[in-house]
Parts: C-alpha cells; sequence; structure tokens
C-alpha cells in the first residue's frame, strides 16, 4: 500500500485524513444527501465503504436496527469475494479469521453403515484464483465494512434506529429529485419521521423492501415449500467431518450440511425439517432451535451430536424470486431519463443458501454500482451509466436463481438418487459430481457481462486468452520492478473507482526509447487525443480516472527502471513524489510467467483494460489508440 503521498502521517496508514463538512453521528439529519442508502447488510456496507472514500460525495445510511449485527445470517465467502475484498484492503485480514474450506466431503447410507463417507472433493479447483473459499460470521463482513467507512475521510457511520419509510421522486428536478420519508424505530420514538432529499437512493432493506414497494417493484418466483433451519452451535461430536464442508443425506430423514466456523470450534448446521404447505409459511409452525437439534441428531445417526451451547439459529422458507428492474427507471423511459432509485441484494433477488451465494451476489451488485455512483457523482461520467447496472447485475442474479433452481433439486434428492453410480458420475454419487462441475459458479467466477459500452467485442481475445471479456480480471503472480517485490498483479486494483489499463510487452521490448511501449506510453501521456489527457481534469494526477501499468517478459534483473516511460514513473500528490509501483515482470526466479498462465501474445503483446469493479473491459492491441480512445470517450466525459 501507498502512504505520506501528501506529506509525512504517522500512525494507522488505514486512517486516512478527514474531510471537513461531513454529518457525524449526533448532529442534526442532513436536510439533503447525495446518496442514501438504505440497510445495512452486505449490500449496503459494500456500497457506503467505496462512497465514504470520495470526501465529494455526501453519504446516509439508514439501518431500521438499534445496533450493529453481532452474529447469525450468512457465512460463505467464496474467492470472487475475497478477491474483492483484497481490493478494500482487508482480504488478508479476513483470510487470518476465517476458516478456509479446502475439501468438501459428501455422506450417503452405505452398504456397511447407516451413514458412510462416498465421497470427497476438493472445494477449489487449482489455479481458479489466488484466494480461498472462507467461512465467517457475516457480523464480521460488516465490521471490516464498517472500519473502512469509519476510516475514510468523510468518517461515515450508520444511523440505526431509522427505516426508509416511502419515497417520492420529482422528476422536473435537477437537483435531489428524490423525497425520502425515514421513520424512527427506536423504542420511545416509533411513528415519528424526518425528511431528507438525496440525488440517490439505493434500497438495500431486504426481501420485504419498502424501497422497492416505493417505486412500484415486486419480487416474482416461486418458493420450494420447504422449511430449514439454521444453528450456530457448540457442540461434541463423534462425526469424522466436523471441520470439514459436509452434505449429510440420512435414509429417511432428509438431509443437512455442517459448514465449521472460525475459531475452531462453533460449526453451523442447516437443516432440512417440514416440506410447506402451498400457501403455508414457516411461522405457522410454531417451530424453534430444540426442532432444529432434534432432527440433525437424526439425520446424523447413529453419530451422537451434543449441544453444549446454541449462538444462533433461525428458520427460513426457501424462495426463488427476482424483480423485473433493478431501478426505477421503465424500459420504455431509459432514453429519456437516468435513474434515481437502485434496488440491491435481497431486495431485487432471493434463493437458497445451499449453493452459498446470496451474500456474494448482493455485495457484487453494489461493487459493481459503486464505481458508477462514484463516476456520476464526480462529474467523469454522465448519469446514462447507471442504466449500467440493472442491465448487468439483473441478468447475473437471473443466472443465480436459475442455477439455484437446479441445484436445490440435486441437494434435495433421495439417498437412492445419490448412490446411483453410472459412468456419467465417474463412480460418485450425484450431488458430488454435480458440485464438482459446479464449482466455477459458486466460486463465483462465472459471472461474464454482456458486450456494451463497458466490454468491448472480441475481435481481439486471442491476444490474451486467459483474460476473458466481460469476465473478472484473473490475477496472476508478478514481480514489482522497482523493488522487487513478488506480487499478485490483480492486488494494485483497488477499490477508488479508477479504471487500469495493464499493458503487456511484446518480447524484446525493455520500456526503452523508440520501443513500442514507450512509443504507446508517450501517446498516452501527451497526444489531445488521449484518453488520459481527454478524461482527466484539469490539476489532477495522470493517473486519477485512468491507471496504466505495464508488464514486461524479461527478469527483474534485466531491466532499467530509469529508463521506463515517464508515464510508468509519474509524479503525482502534492509533492510531486514519484510513483515506484507502475512496472512489473514475469517471476522468472519462480519460473511463473503471467503470459504464459493468462495466455498471452508473447510477441504481440497487447492491452488489458479493466473496469474498476475488476472486469475485463476490453482487450486491444498495442497499435489499437484509437480503439483505446473511443472504449474510454464512451463512458468518461471529456475533463481535459
Amino acid at each position: 500500500m501507498q502512504y505520506h503521498l501528501n506529506g509525512f502521517k504517522a500512525g494507522d496508514p488505514d486512517v486516512l485524513a478527514a474531510a471537513p463538512d461531513h454529518w457525524r453521528a449526533g448532529d442534526p439529519l442532513p436536510e439533503k444527501v447525495d446518496v442514501l442508502i438504505a440497510g445495512t447488510g452486505p449490500a449496503g456496507l459494500c456500497l457506503a465503504a467505496q462512497l465514504a472514500k470520495v470526501p465529494q460525495i455526501r453519504t446516509m445510511v439508514v439501518e431500521p436496527k438499534l445496533v450493529p449485527m453481532e452474529k447469525g445470517q450468512a457465512d460463505g465467502i467464496n474467492v470472487r469475494s475475497m478477491e474483492m475484498f483484497q481490493a478494500f484492503g482487508f482480504g488478508e485480514k479476513m483470510a487470518r479469521e476465517s476458516v478456509w474450506i479446502n475439501e468438501t466431503t459428501f455422506w450417503a447410507p452405505g452398504t456397511k453403515a447407516p451413514l458412510d463417507r462416498v465421497a470427497r472433493v476438493q472445494d477449489v479447483p487449482d489455479g481458479i484464483s489466488e484466494m480461498p473459499h472462507v467461512l465467517i460470521n457475516q457480523a464480521r463482513v460488516h465490521d471490516m465494512f464498517l472500519d473502512v467507512m469509519r476510516n475514510a475521510p468523510t468518517r461515515l457511520e450508520p444511523t440505526y434506529g431509522m427505516k426508509v419509510q416511502t419515497l417520492v421522486i420529482d422528476p422536473t428536478a435537477a437537483e435531489y429529485p428524490v423525497t425520502v420519508t425515514l421513520e424512527h424505530t427506536a423504542p420511545g420514538r416509533e411513528g415519528q419521521t424526518a425528511t431528507v432529499r438525496a440525488n440517490y437512493v439505493v434500497g438495500c432493506d431486504g426481501a420485504r423492501s419498502n424501497v422497492r414497494a416505493a417505486i412500484g417493484g415486486a419480487l416474482h418466483g416461486d418458493a420450494a415449500h420447504q422449511a430449514w433451519g439454521v444453528i450456530d452451535l457448540l457442540a461434541v461430536t463423534d462425526f469424522p467431518d466436523w471441520r470439514m464442508k459436509s452434505f449429510v443425506r440420512s435414509q429417511n430423514e432428509g438431509i443437512l450440511m455442517v459448514l465449521p466456523r472460525e475459531g475452531g470450534h462453533l460449526v453451523r448446521l442447516y437443516v432440512e425439517l417440514d416440506a410447506l404447505g402451498e400457501h403455508e409459511r414457516v411461522a405457522e409452525r410454531g417451530m424453534n432451535a430444540d426442532d432444529i437439534i432434534a432432527k440433525a441428531k437424526r439425520i446424523l445417526a447413529p453419530f451422537t451430536l451434543e449441544v453444549k451451547e446454541v449462538v444462533w439459529w433461525s428458520i427460513y422458507e426457501i424462495g426463488h424470486r427476482l424483480t423485473d428492474k433493478f431501478d426505477d427507471v421503465p424500459v420504455a423511459e431509459m432514453a429519456t431519463r437516468a435513474p434515481r432509485v437502485m434496488l440491491a441484494g435481497d431486495a431485487c433477488h432471493t434463493h437458497s443458501p445451499k449453493a452459498g451465494q446470496g451474500m456474494n451476489v448482493s455485495m457484487g451488485d453494489t461493487f459493481n454500482l459503486g464505481w458508477k455512483l462514484i463516476s456520476v457523482l464526480t462529474g467523469r461520467a454522465d448519469a446514462a451509466l447507471l442504466h449500467s447496472y440493472s442491465g448487468e447485475r439483473r441478468a447475473a442474479a437471473k443466472g443465480l436463481v436459475e442455477f439455484d433452481h437446479k441445484w436445490a433439486r440435486v441437494v434435495g434428492g433421495t439417498a437412492t438418487d445419490d448412490l446411483a453410480f453410472d459412468p456419467s458420475t465417474a463412480g460418485m454419487p450425484v450431488v458430488a459430481r454435480a458440485f464438482i462441475n459446479n464449482l466455477p459458479f459458486t466460486c463465483g467466477l462465472t459471472i461474464q457481462y454482456e458486450p456494451s459500452a463497458l466490454v468491448g467485442a472480441a475481435t481481439h481475445q486471442a491476444l490474451a486468452t486467459g483474460f476473458d471479456l466481460g469476465k473478472r480480471f484473473h490475477s496472476a503472480p508478478v514481480i514489482r520492478l522497482a523493488d522487487a517485490k513478488p506480487m499478485q498483479l490483480g492486488h494494485c486494483i483497488d477499490a477508488d473507482a479508477r479504471f487500469r489499463v495493464f499493458i503487456f510487452a511484446p518480447a524484446n521490448d525493455n520500456g526503452g526509447p523508440g520501443g513500442t511501449v514507450a512509443t504507446l506510453c508517450d501517446w498516452l501521456e501527451n497526444d489531445p487525443a488521449s484518453p488520459l489527457r481527454r478524461h482527466t481534469a484539469p490539476g489532477e494526477d495522470v493517473d486519477a480516472v485512468i491507471d496504466t501499468r505495464a508488464v514486461f517478459q524479461q527478469g527483474f534483473r534485466d531491466l532499467d527502471y530509469a529508463a521506463m516511460p515517464t508515464l510508468l514513473r509519474p509524479h503525482v500528490g502534492r509533492y510531486g513524489l514519484c510513483d515506484y509501483e507502475k512496472v512489473f515482470c514475469v517471476d522468472a526466479k519462480r519460473g511463473e510467467d503471467i503470459f504464459a498462465a493468462r495466455g498471452i501474445d508473447k510477441s504481440a503483446g497487447c492491452m488489458v483494460l479493466v473496469r474498476p469493479d475488476q472486469y475485463v473491459g476490453h482487450i486491444l492491441p498495442l497499435h489499437a489508440r484509437a480503439e483505446l480512445a473511443a472504449y474510454f470517450a464512451a463512458i468518461l466525459r471529456v475533463r481535459g
């Protein structure tokens, strides 16, 4: 990480200098804000953490609960979310605190025992990501986002004890067109209201979203008519895989999932309970923690389960539902007005927890939305950019709901189905084979945005076959030239709303004068037609909007940092200090060649354009200056 940019600062480098004139806890409620976020779940806090870093943006977060979450709810963090956490700066901390899921085991009635381990598989395929799949209390995810917010220049804190009651949009108002009525939820203040005007409202307020209702949205889909219990507990058991992620299917009692949790002792169980009638709700059954435990014991038999402490529990019914649009603008009106109200997370899609995707996809929603709101509110892009949020994320959520339907049917099969060994399952139970086949999906790595202004055509995909257009940027090991540090290239993509241009140098190009890289960098830095010149405002650092970096094929001892183009050695910040972290090369010492690993054409090289949310926006030849300029011109305003 970089700090001291604008002068020496002692203490924790994660605590940034506070910006003046921002609302603080205890102050009177603001009359106007740029963005009002409803809800402090993962989606809401992921968005708030991005906005909090921008001093120009006034953000308010409201939450009906009176205090932050301490326990319960979701727990699975897939590798894609871990990659995202790295961009926020807490990926390593999350990895240290959490339980790593390395293998998954499958149990079913065997030929010699009522329950037998019938399969075990590697949970994250080799080479798919540098990050692990982990489990941790959702509250700790919240804590880490809250820390980012508190340490950001705006010192953003949620306002607890308030919820969005309703909102009204004035289509004629150029500024603060959304009037939001907030309702107090704290004891003694129930029913009291306050009004705030906002430029944008984002509903992260769950499946019963008031924000969604206010814009006429509704969730459509079906329920599986099945009650499930989830319970976090401390227990003594002779079940051998208590510290493994395990699917356990009994002969007649249904299934449960064992999920080890952080700390070495805590375990979560997902337990299949009773089928529900077509119009029946879970609450009508009056079930409780004792019912979950009793059912878990019957499924695990003949293994024993002695519960010592119940930490948290809940009973729910599974639903697979999706709203028509993730913003307030009907399709017929998209050409004439931009969104003012957006939905994220359970407010616009719900599904079962069996695939462990709910929290992950919800954070993916607002990681997509955050940089777009920042770009619009800081004047970098027109408001029409916000239309892309609903288009991209609804397609991703639709894929999840469809997958969830299929996965729920597999998991909900019978013991006989599970043990139907045949050539198509390669000697594994059906559920285990399906699990393996779907690992890229459950890792969060199959989302691929369609060609658009934000994702270029695949004309030049052959130049870098390992960076799929529209998919997340797949990191690989490199050496940073200036200090010979081994690192992951993807870890220089921070959650700072900047685009990245990675220049992969052709063979024998060492960055020196007259070479392909030097010529391209000179054009980027100095030509009026360059996107850096066109879209960077006067007075901003050269990398303020588009961050350019280069990767060379030589080893670090074969390159001369001082001979690199000045664009790759920019002087930035108040003092004009040199940024030494723009140039990388292959890790020849360890035999890790990013060019080979990611299918980059070594003779030609290429440019890989990466969006602020870590997705590949375009792949271009090193000479394709007009195409490069056109890509950014379709997204960003001219400000140079």
